[in-house]
């Protein structure tokens, strides 16, 4: 029996409703991560390198199917407290069409200007051509990838998160095989990679698609719509925070891939691709938590039930809270296994790995408030908010401590960056929490 957005929820019930977008966030960012180790395994350390130089392009440029999944997620569980489901269905199929027309339009621009960007990212000739092949396959799956980021918000909404978990576990295990397939069987190299990817990216935005296209018992259908600037404006800024997130957290790489290519070389970057691998996987419980409880949250703040507001506020806190000790203590313990995953085929980048990794570690304490906190206002449709959080924790706090820390710490300020970072984003996420708590009524 589905769980409604509208009943009461309790711990469990929580947990039940929000648990398959944690494990679809997990299992999206594992078979995101057998992609890098299959290329840094069987190709090498300059085809990972490159991979990882040219994949903060490729995010950035896929950034907005997160922004008006997010976004138009909050807007559409919010009409739907409201009661009226006929302009949520409107406004999601509004979403849904500008969607494929904007992924069409970055394909296109993405495949012109990938070499010269990938120059100005700092490859070389060597790894230039590598970022270029990655780079066009990857981008001829732009729509759907950008369908499958914004499906993963409205199916949640649509009270169907066993769908988009049942989705992202075959675009996922097609990944993976053909992974196998392509780099380790056909030795196709990269190139095998990136058709693994894509391919994978088809599944999981055509699927729900269809789904939506299709009569279906949800409470979502695409169906015959008008433009409203309105409406996409206001979802656009519901969702800028996370839009923000993607972007940021692409530019900060490219920040991170430079400041090691300058005291490392090559092997930082390589360091680097490993730990942010990894990272996803462990930000993406807090990633998932947050996007399966979103609707939750913006459904109760349309219906103006402030009493389930305020306690989903207070459980969502503590489990957090729980989440951060856990993952933080997997990730200490966990360091050495899951750098050999990557490059236990050479003894000093191990060891870098490792050391690099377990400072890192620290940051798990502290970035599941942040990430949640952006995420609540988003539900409660207040972009601005959501976005100052995600800004701030990324371009003005990581960006600062990555070019400021390294003068002190050297490289060991590259690893430290990101705990300073959460650690000032804590206190603003507190801090609007806090000053927030009146006017949306979860005081």
């Amino acid at each position: 029996m589905n769980i409604q957005l509208s009943e009461h929820f309790t711990y469990s019930k929580l947990l039940k409703f929000t648990l398959p977008s944690m494990v679809m966030m997990v299992f999206t960012s594992i078979y995101g991560v057998v992609d890098g180790v299959f290329v840094s395994n069987y190709v090498g350390s300059d085809s990972f390198a490159a991979v990882n130089l040219i994949m903060p392009f490729l995010m950035i440029l896929g950034a907005v199917g997160f922004m008006l999944g997010s976004g138009g997620s909050a807007l559409v569980s919010y009409t739907l407290g409201t009661g009226d489901s006929k302009r949520a269905n409107e406004i999601f199929s509004l979403l849904i069409y500008v969607l494929i027309g904007l992924g069409a339009v970055f394909t296109v621009g993405g495949i012109l200007f990938l070499a010269p960007m990938s120059r100005f990212l700092g490859a070389d000739e060597t790894m230039l051509p590598i970022c270029v092949s990655y780079g066009r396959i990857v981008l001829s799956a732009m729509i759907p990838f950008m369908l499958q980021s914004t499906f993963q918000s409205f199916l949640v909404t649509a009270e169907r998160p066993n769908l988009g978990l049942y989705v992202t576990v075959a675009a996922g295990v097609a990944n993976m095989v053909l992974d196998t397939l392509f780099i380790a069987v056909f030795k196709w190299g990269v190139i095998g990679a990136a058709l693994a990817t894509a391919i994978s990216q088809w599944i999981g935005g055509v699927v729900p698609l269809l789904y939506f296209a299709l009569p279906n018992k949800s409470k979502l259908h695409l169906c015959r719509t008008q433009f409203d600037l309105r409406s996409l404006i206001k979802a656009s800024t519901n969702g800028a925070s996370e839009f923000m997130t993607n972007i940021s957290m692409s530019i900060v790489t490219m920040l991170y891939n430079w400041q090691l290519m300058r005291l490392m070389g090559a092997d930082g970057v390589a360091v680097y691709g490993v730990i942010m691998y990894v990272n996803f996987i462990f930000a993406a419980i807090f990633l998932g938590y947050s996007m399966g409880s979103a609707p939750i949250v913006g459904y109760h703040y349309g219906a103006g039930n402030q009493d389930e507001l305020r306690g989903l506020l207070r459980k969502s806190l503590r489990l957090i809270a729980l989440m951060s000790v856990v993952l933080t203590a997997a990730a200490l313990l966990l360091a050495r296994p899951l750098s050999m995953i990557f490059v236990s085929y050479d003894a000093v980048l191990l060891a870098v790995t490792v050391r690099a990794f377990s400072i890192y570690s620290f940051s798990f304490l502290l970035c599941g408030y942040n990430i949640y906190a952006s995420s609540f206002f988003t539900a409660l449709n207040d972009g601005f908010t959501s976005a100052l959080i995600s800004f701030a924790r990324t371009l003005i706090f990581e960006v600062s401590a990555v070019l400021l820390l390294p003068l002190v710490l050297g490289t060991d300020g590259v690893w430290s960056a990101v705990i300073v970072a959460e650690l000032a984003a804590l206190v603003l996420s507190a801090t609007c929490l806090v000053r927030k708590r009146k006017k949306y009524g979860y005081a």
